[in-house]
């Protein structure tokens, strides 16, 4: 099939506004599927993954090929839940054009708001579908005025739903070919007349399209003003334009489970949305490190994007767009990341867990390669005389962290295995074994995505794990000089050991780790003993006085002791500095020190009163605010990281998913008197129960 007649569509929206059961709806219509699947069974075909069917919501990216009017659609059907959208990402770099479904009880929700974000962000073209306008207490009109207010004259209506008297929706009229239709049982319809009563509506809406036809070009413009018709040809040419220059948003309306509208929106998909060829330019990267837009080019060097990977039982499946050219199995291509030359392994069409193998993947197709092991989603594969690296997968980062440990000892390295498998199916999350405070830690986008991990690990790897709250990394210093000695001597049978040393320990601002100093006169500690008194003095700084935690801008000067001639040893002198050490700690006024983060905030308008609220019950201090000129403000803040261990999730029910934020480390600050007390309250807890 040639680029020409292939659309790369991602549904977005909303967790339960209707994407898999329109996904579902599509297939069925067009006899990809021999009965139409429901989410509450179970049997769907994007939502197959045992956690999926078990919670009723799409997990994972989903590829459902609609064959349609001589045209592919490769449906590319994603989570709602915004702890997945990691997902999104993978998709909306693959698709050429997004469909935004918002369900006609709610309108413009949350999720949809997401979405018309994701693709302002990516300069993705794009149109609505209001779904569930059959259901109780739906409401078309409410639904679309909602967007209409939202985003102006830029929304043009292709379809209006047609009621009875009860106001149930029973049809549909097709606005661009004016043409109005009844739909009966299975998704089958009837074409009809238009209703007289509908009639004035048709008009209007059609005069609606006409002026936005008007403004896609001078001469279009012209015409419109000295009153004259546009041709069909004319209308589809400008309304295509239209939503190529993002300055036009098409909506089609209908009942996925009735199959209402489904065709009208795949009849619009086909013939407003751009081809491959056609479709926003992605930025790539050559071999000298140059960056320029990539052209879609079916006659060129064949080139293909890995943006989704798949590892389960029955193997791993690369997930790639051919972006020029077309590939074939066993062809040789470069990986742009290692500079490796790999074999294509067998090519696959997926329709959600099936797999269809064929023979070619052409330009502007969606397909998956088999047992690629060395490559990552990401990558790019490139034909030897041209490599390019295709620009990366743009995650949000990790923003909720949780520990987590096998129940079972002895299943540490299983449990890591598990999470890497994982991993390369996600990229999203992160997995770090954090040595200082023992602890492997997982961080995601929220609560809901580590509880998928936790299901998946015990179920696919065989391991159950417990999660916990991170400890938080916290250091010591002194803010006295202390000289103390350490006198090491024990007599045994034969020779024994016999170390000394006055070591004087003072707080040193310019360096975060211990600096050693030594002013020994007159030889009273032997200089091949000094590094000894300092490798005591490091191993020792790993635990403070106060509650266990590294001690940081110390200094340590060695000014006087004495030894034996025999029974001196490099151990001895190593136990009479940790003895130093020990005495001076208690006395040289130790205080803790705690992580701070910068944040940065992003919420609407109306939440800033509470934003700000909360910041300051959390110890933040905020630097300042700006406006980004939508509607949100940016907070930039500071606060302790032990405050903002469950920020993800409560910003998120502060906000109603609206609010987002970053966070990073800058430095260390000392602790207030009751953030120290707690903190060396909870070590010393942890000390003894270990």
């Amino acid at each position: 099939m040639s680029a020409k007649d292939i659309r790369n569509i991602v549904l977005l929206g909303h967790s339960g506004s209707g994407k898999t059961t329109l996904a579902e709806s599509m297939l069925y219509l067009t006899g990809g599927t021999d009965r139409l699947g429901r989410i509450a069974d179970g049997n769907t075909v994007c939502d197959y993954d045992p956690e999926e069917i078990r919670r009723q919501i799409s997990i994972s990216l989903a590829v459902a090929p609609v064959e349609y009017d001589s045209c592919k659609i490769n449906v590319l059907d994603v989570p709602g839940g915004f702890d997945f959208a990691g997902e999104v990402a993978e998709a909306v770099q693959a698709a050429d054009a997004a469909v935004i479904v918002c369900s006609a009880k709610a309108g413009m929700s949350v999720g949809a708001e997401k979405a018309w974000k994701y693709c302002e962000k990516n300069s993705l073209p794009r149109l609505l579908y209001i779904s569930k306008t059959d259901e109780e207490n739906s409401d078309y009109n409410a639904a679309f005025n909602t967007l209409r207010e939202r985003f102006g004259k830029n929304i043009a209506p292709v379809v209006a739903p047609i009621w009875d008297e009860s106001k149930k929706v029973i049809g549909i009229i097709d606005v661009l070919h004016k043409r109005a239709f009844e739909f009966g049982p299975n998704g089958g319809r009837v074409e009809i007349e238009v209703p007289e009563n509908k009639k004035p509506v048709l008009d209007e809406l059609y005069d609606a399209l006409k002026e936005s036809v008007a403004e896609t070009s001078e001469e279009f413009m012209e015409k419109f003003f000295a009153g004259e018709d546009f041709t069909y040809a004319e209308m589809i040419q400008g309304l295509r334009q239209g939503v190529k220059d993002l300055s036009l948003f098409p909506v089609v309306c209908g009942s996925a489970i009735q199959g209402m509208g489904t065709r009208i929106l795949m009849d619009t998909i086909v013939e407003l949305l751009p081809k491959p060829q056609d479709a926003r330019a992605l930025m790539a990267e050559n071999e000298d490190g140059e960056s320029s837009e990539f052209v879609v080019a079916p006659g060129a060097l064949p080139t293909a994007f890995v943006f989704k990977t798949i590892s389960d039982q029955y193997g791993k499946y690369s997930y790639v767009k051919v972006l020029s050219g077309s590939i074939k199995p066993d062809m040789p291509m470069v990986n742009a990341r290692t500079g490796e030359t790999e074999k294509l392994g067998r090519l696959y069409i997926p329709k959600g867990k099936k797999y269809t193998e064929v023979k070619e993947l052409t330009c502007g197709d969606i397909g998956a390669i088999a047992k690629m092991d060395k490559v990552k989603t990401g990558d790019t594969l490139c034909e030897p005389r041209k490599v390019v690296k295709i620009e990366p997968i743009p995650f949000d980062e990790p923003c909720y962290s949780v520990a987590i440990a096998p129940k079972t000892r002895g299943q540490e390295d299983k449990m890591a295995q598990g999470l890497n498998r994982l991993n390369e199916e996600d990229p999203s999350f992160r997995v770090v074994n954090n040595a200082e405070t023992h602890q492997m830690v997982v961080s995601g986008a929220g609560d809901i995505q580590i509880d998928v991990l936790v299901s998946k690990l015990k179920s696919r790897f065989g391991v159950e794990v417990v999660l916990d709250t991170p400890r938080v990394p916290y250091r010591e210093k002194i803010r006295k000089t202390v000289s103390k000695q350490g006198r090491h001597k024990k007599q045994t049978g034969g020779s024994g050991q016999f170390g000394d040393v006055w070591i004087r320990f003072e707080p040193n601002e310019e360096s975060e780790e211990m600096v050693f100093a030594e002013e020994v006169f007159g030889g009273s500690v032997p200089k091949n003993f000094f590094p000894a008194v300092e490798k005591g003095l490091r191993e020792a700084c790993v635990h403070g006085p106060l509650a266990g935690y590294p001690v940081v801008n110390l200094k340590a000067v060695l000014y006087d002791g004495s030894y034996h001639p025999v029974d001196s040893s490099e151990i001895a002198f190593k136990t009479a500095a940790n003895l130093a050490y020990k005495a001076a700690m208690p006395e040289a006024s130790p205080v803790l020190l705690e992580p701070v983060c910068e944040l940065k905030v992003t919420v609407p308008d109306q939440y800033m009163g509470d934003i700000l609220g909360d910041l300051n019950k959390r110890r933040g201090r905020v630097m300042g605010m700006t406006p980004t000129g939508n509607g949100e403000q940016v907070i930039e803040a500071e606060c302790p990281e032990a405050e903002l261990m469950s920020y993800a999730i409560d910003l998120r029910s502060m906000t109603q998913s609206r609010g987002s934020f970053v966070m990073h480390f800058v430095r260390y600050e000392q602790c207030s008197a009751d953030a120290q007390a707690k903190a060396v309250a909870a070590a010393k807890a942890m000390q003894e129960a270990e």
